[in-house]
């Protein structure tokens, strides 16, 4: 299938482009500090691990549901009325947390921000086939935006870790993220957006079965498989690796302090990077290379443990970091741009519910056999299952046809 991208034919499409960097930014800040807040949950609360994971699978399989049930917005309504209101609850969310006291209410307010990047992402991915000429463009773009994604997983975890060092609650990072997200607001409301393809009015009224539809494309299917085991690879090191670290002794000791921290910045480097690997190799082969370094990222960290892995699972960042958005990419160029914000919103629903399920899954098994290592061992056999489906799409290029 042949895609052809609609025309921005607007003065400010450098506007949109930095609105959207930005709002991945900010989305980046709070869901990736997650693995820093753990750990303070656990002891201002008096959590289990499997408890205390639900501050980040909440969240997650509420933009998964936002995804799948509300990404058809993108198409239906316009790309500019669902980010504003994605980025309004948002906004609101961040800034009750200044008002709340216990777990639960910050549970539910994590849910409404789930609520609110699920309306706001897919408006966004949604807009990176408007501004795109081909889907090369479109690939390369994609991994601009995660750049921008990984530059705010770095601040916010910097944050968290400055607040505690401080004696300052971990909530202000939400209060410093609802100021952010209301500027964006603003600045959203007053750009200009590409006008996307239109519909005809019989097709408008059946976005949301058009939505369930795709769950049968194996495009869809195939491409929101293997981000959702990607996904599962990932968020092992950010939500889990902190708590592993904790009981480092080893002759290291600042580099298990900062270890998520180093893992972001290299996640942030090898997506910039990305744009250039992209023009001298073939998205198929070094997908299999990455995925293959990272399975043995995590293959040394089941065999040798917690010394070898101060290590291993930091330096996964820079083998993480083309993964998602050129999988993410390559899956919404296989539909026509007037689809992208159903097929956004499907390969969200998969990469939220498997953000959402394999930290749990991880922190139920870790509870049972009574340490956190043995929740690794679940996502080293995620990385094993990514490299094996990475092969398969290197060798028989399913997608070709759907690319060309």
């Amino acid at each position: 299938m042949k895609i052809e991208h609609t025309q921005p034919n607007i003065q400010s499409l450098t506007h949109v482009r930095w609105l959207t960097y930005m709002m991945f930014f900010m989305f980046a800040m709070t869901s990736d500090a997650v693995g820093m807040i753990i750990p303070e949950l656990i002891k201002e609360f008096n959590l289990s691990m499997t408890q205390a994971s639900a501050f980040h699978y909440a969240p997650m399989a509420m933009i998964a549901l936002s995804g799948l049930l509300l990404g058809f917005l993108a198409d239906h309504i316009g790309r500019k009325p669902t980010i504003l209101i994605g980025l309004s609850l948002f906004a609101l969310a961040c800034f009750m947390f200044y008002f709340s006291r216990t777990f639960y209410a910050f549970l539910a307010l994590l849910c409404l921000i789930g609520v609110a990047i699920g309306l706001f992402k897919t408006g966004a991915l949604a807009l990176l086939g408007d501004i795109s000429t081909s889907n090369h463009e479109h690939t390369q773009t994609m991994n601009k935006v995660e750049g921008f994604f990984a530059v705010g997983a770095i601040f916010g975890p910097a944050i968290v870790s400055y607040l505690l060092i401080a004696g300052v609650s971990w909530t202000y990072l939400y209060v410093f993220a609802g100021v952010l997200c209301s500027i964006l607001c603003i600045f959203a409301w007053r750009t200009d957006y590409p006008i996307a393809p239109q519909k005809n009015p019989t097709e408008q009224k059946s976005n949301f079965n058009q939505t369930l539809s795709l769950l049968k494309n194996r495009y869809a299917l195939g491409f929101s498989l293997a981000i959702a085991l990607y996904v599962a690879t990932e968020v092992a090191i950010y939500v889990w690796m902190p708590t592993l670290l904790q009981e480092y002794q080893g002759n290291w000791p600042l580099l298990a302090t900062y270890a998520l921290t180093l893992f972001f910045v290299l996640r942030a480097l090898g997506r910039f990077l990305a744009v250039w690997l992209l023009q001298h190799f073939s998205w198929q082969s070094v997908m299999m290379t990455l995925s293959g370094l990272i399975f043995l990222c995590y293959l040394g960290t089941l065999l040798y443990g917690v010394d070898v892995a101060v290590l291993l699972l930091p330096l996964c960042g820079l083998f993480m970091s083309m993964i998602y958005p050129t999988l993410n990419s390559k899956g919404i160029s296989c539909f026509m741009p007037k689809q992208h914000g159903a097929i956004a919103g499907v390969i969200l629903f998969f990469t939220a519910l498997s953000a959402a399920v394999a930290p749990f899954l991880m922190g139920v098994i870790s509870d049972y056999f009574g340490h956190v290592k043995y929740g690794f061992v679940l996502a080293t056999g995620f990385a094993f299952l990514l490299f094996i489906g990475m092969i398969y799409n290197w060798f028989y290029d399913p997608s070709a046809k759907a690319l060309k």
